[in-house]
């Protein structure tokens, strides 16, 4: 069955301007992209514009909200349908690859892969490594421990500190099947023990964990915030920089020099401020650092995307509501990225950072068809969520868009 994508006008997931075009499908991958093709079933794009599936390259799927109340009032098991509905959410945005940044294990992926349930592919990185009274270690004052991701088998806790923990953590990991390895070489926000500008972990521990995620072809990700904690990621050969938040113009370069991205998820908090004005209680010390970092973020954001540094698009939903992953988009441009900047983001520029630009994030020949059908042209990425109507994972519709709340 050949199927052509008939009328649309084609993102193609790079930055040039998007133009009319149709696409032809065959066996879940594009074989032509142009005019005057034939096939055997035509799919109507006329008034609408096509992209390749988005990517969010920060996602943690297992859980709806980091409050610690929330999470002692929920029984274990339901993080694994909290995760099938939230996959659900995510796919029927155009969200048809994600990286899962600690919280989803190889079960949830195999039930993505398997067709258990409907979901994008998944990278999954598991756990956290984290250094003991790090943005990882759920240890609070009253001396209990509190973990935002219980572990279990397959999900190992993540608190390690030196060079023999923290190569048998990542060896665990990828036995686990981890296909990135995530490490916090800051603190961070959400844990109130910590402060977002203080460097977790050494610089030989960090080399470690590259060395052996390299060891398995594997890259490494790093919650980095301050400042010392992003450089030492960089030096060490980390590949994305999560966040961001406090970057100065010596953390750029080396990113610019290393081919580092950055993954912004300026979605988290303002996510995060919207829940506490909405009343959710969480401890003063985080409600104090989120006020801190709110435009230090911005700030950051804005001067690596002038200065040249690759950036993917990246949410932390799960701190803020899945399904809402798009808004991401708009919240780059006001950090001064285009609209094709932005889509680019979600598309080519991210699939680059997980290692299956061959495979997917643009439409061209040879590509998947993971793709996403959209109302009016792509030239405002402002409130894509609701323009969504159409989602295909090779070639195929899994989702009409985006589904009314129960």
């Amino acid at each position: 069955m050949r199927t052509l994508f008939s009328g649309g006008t084609l993102y193609t997931g790079h930055t040039e301007a998007p133009a009319p075009g149709d696409i032809l499908v065959e066996d879940g991958r594009i074989t032509a992209v142009g005019s005057g093709l034939d096939a055997d079933e035509v799919i109507d794009c006329t008034g609408r514009w096509i992209s390749p599936g988005f990517f969010d390259a920060h996602v943690h799927v297992a859980f709806d909200s980091p409050s610690m109340t929330s999470n002692l009032e929920s029984p274990f098991s339901l993080q694994f349908y909290r995760a099938a509905a939230n996959l659900k959410r995510t796919l029927d945005i155009g969200v048809t690859s994600v990286r899962d940044a600690a919280g989803a294990d190889l079960g949830i992926k195999t039930a993505v892969d398997t067709g258990l349930i409907p979901g994008p592919r998944m990278q999954i990185s598991i756990s956290l490594l984290s250094q003991t009274g790090g943005h990882g270690d759920s240890h609070t004052a009253c001396g209990v421990d509190v973990p935002l991701m219980v572990p279990h088998p397959g999900r190992p806790r993540g608190v390690v500190d030196g060079v023999d923990e923290v190569r048998r953590m990542v060896r665990t990991l990828i036995r686990e099947g981890a296909d990135v390895i995530k490490v916090a070489t800051t603190g961070g926000v959400l844990s109130p023990r910590d402060d977002p500008r203080h460097a977790h972990f050494r610089d030989a521990e960090i080399a470690v964990m590259v060395e052996e995620a390299a060891a398995a072809g594997l890259a490494v990700m790093a919650h980095a915030q301050g400042t010392e904690g992003v450089k030492a990621a960089i030096r060490n050969g980390v590949r994305s920089i999560e966040h961001g938040i406090f970057l100065d113009d010596e953390a750029i370069e080396m990113m610019l020099d290393r081919g580092t991205w950055l993954v912004p998820t300026l979605h988290a908090p303002r996510s995060l401020l919207a829940a506490i004005d909405a009343g959710v209680p969480y401890p003063p010390a985080v409600v104090d650092k989120a006020h801190m970092v709110f435009e230090a973020h911005r700030d950051s954001v804005r001067r690596a995307h002038e200065a040249g540094v690759a950036i993917a698009m990246g949410t932390d939903c799960g701190v803020g509501p899945h399904g809402t992953n798009l808004d991401e988009l708009a919240f780059m441009t006001e950090c001064g990225m285009s609209d094709l900047d932005a889509l680019h983001a979600t598309t080519g520029s991210a699939a680059a950072l997980l290692g299956v630009a061959d495979d997917r994030g643009l439409i061209a020949p040879g590509q998947r068809a993971d793709l996403v059908v959209l109302d009016g042209t792509p030239g405002e990425v402002t409130d894509l969520t609701p323009r969504v109507r159409g989602v295909y994972q090779d070639g195929r519709l899994v989702s009409d868009g985006p589904q009314p709340a129960a």
